[in-house]
This record gives C-alpha cells, sequence and structure tokens, in this order.
C-alpha cells in the first residue's frame, strides 16, 4: 500500500492524500517524473524486475510510472477499488476494459442509450473480432434478463446515459448479471465519484473519462479502469502494456491535482445543476427538462436510492427544434459551446448535430435525442448568472 492511504479517511482527506509516493526530497507537491524508462543496477536486478516487479519498482513508463502510480492508488482509494490503470483517454479505458476481456464467440449486453463512441466500439470495432453484441433498453430490468445468455461474458452501461439522464440500476442489473456469470463494466462519468459508488452496488468494473470531472479545467485528456487486482493486473494490464493507451506522467500530475478540489467542485456544480433544473422546469419554450432529482423523472426513485445527488450536467428539450435550440445557444454570453462536460467552465451541446451525429434518424428518435435537445454541463459560475442567460436565450427564440 502506497504511503498515506488510509481506508477510514473521508472523501476529501483520501482526495488530497492517498498514493503520495515521496522523493528522497521529501517534496510537497507530487512529483512529475518524466522518463520513459529506469535503470538498473545489475543485470541480475532488471531480469528480476522483469519477472516480477515490486510495488516501487518499474520498467517502462508504459508498463507503469511513479506519477501514474499515484494518480492509480488516489482514486482506487476513492473508488473503494483494489487497483486502478490510467488510460491516455476515456475511450482508452472503455475500449482497453473491453477488449482486454473479450474474444471471438463471446456475447455482450449493453444499455442501447451510449456515447457515440462507446456505440462505435460496440457495434463497430467488437463485432469486427467476432463478440457479439445485444442492445437492450438499459432502464428495464426484464429486458437485461431476457437478453443473458451462458456465453455472456460481460454487460456494459453508463450509470447515467449520455445525453438523456436516463438512470440505471446498478444494483438490479448486477444481480442480473451475476446470475448469468457476466461482469459488470459501468461508466460512470455523468454519476461522478462523488455521488454514486458503483462498486459498493454491484459492478465489477468502473470507467472514467478523467478528461471531465476529475481534470474538470479543460487541460488534458485521461481515462482510469478500476475493479480487482485480478482484473486490472492479470487482465487489463497485459492488454494496454503491449496496446500502448497508458497514461502520461504529466497527465497524471495534472488529475492529481484535480483530485484535491474534486469534491468541492461536483458538489458545487451539482447544486447549481438543480437550481436550474428547477427553474427552467414547467418553461413554456421546453418540452422537457431532464434531470435526475426532478419529480417526473422516470428513474428518481432509483437516483435517490444509489446516488448522494443528481450529478452536473442537465439536458433541456427546446419547442421548435433545431432551429430554436441553435437560436438559444447562439444568444448565450456565458455558456460555453463545446462537446466536453464536467468542467469548471458551463458548457451547452447540441448533441444531435455533435457527440451522437453519426447515429441514423430513427435510433436518435429511439433515443430521445431529439433536434430541440440541449445537454448543459454546469460548472462553477454563478447559479444565478446562468440562469439569466438561459432564460435570455429562450427568450430570443
Amino acid at each position: 500500500m502506497a504511503k498515506n492511504t488510509n481506508p477510514s479517511w473521508n472523501t476529501r482527506t483520501k482526495l488530497v492524500h492517498s498514493g503520495t509516493r515521496r522523493s528522497q526530497y521529501n517534496e510537497v507537491s507530487e512529483s512529475i517524473f518524466l522518463t520513459q524508462g529506469f535503470v538498473y543496477d545489475t543485470a541480475e536486478q532488471a531480469e528480476a524486475r522483469f519477472i516480477e516487479s515490486g510495488p516501487d519498482e518499474f520498467i517502462y513508463a508504459r508498463y507503469g510510472n511513479p506519477t501514474v502510480r499515484m494518480f492509480e492508488e488516489r482514486i482506487a482509494a476513492l473508488e473503494g477499488a483494489e487497483d486502478a490503470f490510467a488510460t491516455a483517454s476515456g475511450m482508452a479505458a472503455v475500449n482497453g476494459a473491453l477488449a482486454a476481456m473479450l474474444k471471438a464467440g463471446d456475447h455482450v449486453v449493453s444499455a442501447r442509450a451510449l456515447f457515440g463512441s462507446c456505440l462505435y466500439i460496440l457495434e463497430e470495432i467488437l463485432t469486427r473480432y467476432g463478440v457479439e453484441v445485444t442492445f437492450v433498453d438499459g432502464t428495464d430490468l426484464d429486458a437485461w434478463k431476457a437478453a443473458m445468455r451462458p456465453d455472456t461474458k460481460a454487460v456494459f452501461l453508463e450509470a447515467i446515459s449520455n445525453p438523456t439522464l436516463e438512470v440505471a440500476d446498478i444494483r438490479g442489473i448486477s444481480d442480473i448479471a451475476h446470475a448469468a456469470g457476466a461482469l459488470v463494466l459501468v461508466d460512470n462519468v455523468f454519476a461522478t465519484p462523488v455521488f454514486q459508488r458503483s462498486l459498493e452496488l454491484g459492478a465489477d468494473v468502473v470507467i472514467y473519462s478523467a478528461t471531465k470531472h476529475i481534470d474538470g479545467q479543460g487541460r488534458v485528456l485521461g481515462g482510469v479502469i478500476l475493479g480487482t487486482e485480478e482484473f486490472i493486473r492479470k487482465t487489463v494490464e497485459p492488454y494496454m502494456k503491449h496496446t500502448g493507451g497508458s497514461m502520461s506522467p504529466f497527465t497524471a500530475w495534472v488529475l492529481l491535482k484535480g483530485l484535491e478540489t474534486l469534491d468541492l467542485r461536483c458538489r458545487a456544480q451539482a447544486d447549481t445543476a438543480t437550481a436550474l433544473a428547477n427553474s427552467l422546469q414547467g418553461h413554456a419554450k421546453l418540452r422537457r427538462v431532464l434531470y435526475p432529482t426532478l419529480a417526473d423523472h422516470p428513474q428518481k426513485d432509483v437516483a435517490a436510492a444509489q446516488m448522494e445527488g443528481g450529478g452536473t450536467v442537465l439536458s433541456i428539450d427546446v419547442e421548435g427544434g433545431q432551429d430554436a435550440a441553435f437560436k438559444l445557444l447562439n444568444a448565450l454570453e456565458i455558456f460555453t459551446i463545446s462537446n466536453n462536460l464536467g468542467d469548471a467552465k458551463s458548457i451547452v451541446t447540441h448533441p444531435a448535430t455533435t457527440t451522437h451525429q453519426r447515429l441514423p434518424d430513427d435510433q436518435k428518435a429511439e433515443l430521445g435525442i431529439t433536434p430541440g435537445l440541449i445537454r448543459i454541463s454546469c460548472g462553477l459560475e454563478d447559479a444565478g448568472d446562468l440562469l439569466q442567460d438561459l432564460l435570455y436565450g429562450l427568450e430570443v427564440i
């Protein structure tokens, strides 16, 4: 176990201290070990390290690095996972977790409502190599149960779907999957490690795009896979270290700094998201407001049972379709039009023409991604200013 790690610490303490490694200089801030390789005192030592490396022994940055290891141990302590593997991006984490455990002839059951790149991996890449994928309504436990087969190896889902904010019953899905002998892989980005512990709900593997809330300031790409030590070291690590999707030391250092303020930022952003959702609900120019804590959200009871808060993202569906949505977006002064989320800056996205643009129109309709849908990622600005900005945009329509 790394220095300064205590399972009994509360979240904010873990986010500042867990996994810390100090050099002989006893620096306060974590060091960045910008090296691609490591040297050995003797040939025998090199041989021994390639056979089995100890916790503070490294071979090559693609295999591991002291700064990256600090990030892995800190996020694992926060999540309550035995181990973690840091990746170059969130999509490298999704692809790595799935590809590392699957082979031709295996079967995967996945929620239908997914981020566009996740759909591409499941629909295009895995199937290309002989993996069969069945998509289901992620909120329908009966559909999950009906899709399970003897050869089902994994189920994959987003804890909260992007961008329509469907909330998956992690415990219920996990019970169904485990009864069939399948592992449960959860993309927990929208729920965040602050508001939901998917491993405690029954998930086997949790995946994050660390680009989002963990960095949260628009600086770097990163991802992480969390699970048991056996899964991370015997399944994920061999695949990732040979295919090259590992995280850079500089990125790990930036993300360590991001973790220190993660809890504070996410709670402030979620407070803003809740305030905006409550204020916008029932607006005459909106067909609907989507946020997990609203009384009319279809899975509000599931969200209340497994989450500490509603998260930092809400979605609104504007009357008048794409034309009206674009007018609103172009009228905003504070919000930034981009396709990221979980940032200190508030961001608005039109999924139908950006993140989910490649989906056929009938599939968009099935998922609820209408021409008027706008995803709103709340930042750290004043909530009142953000509300006034949105209300002005709605007036312009």
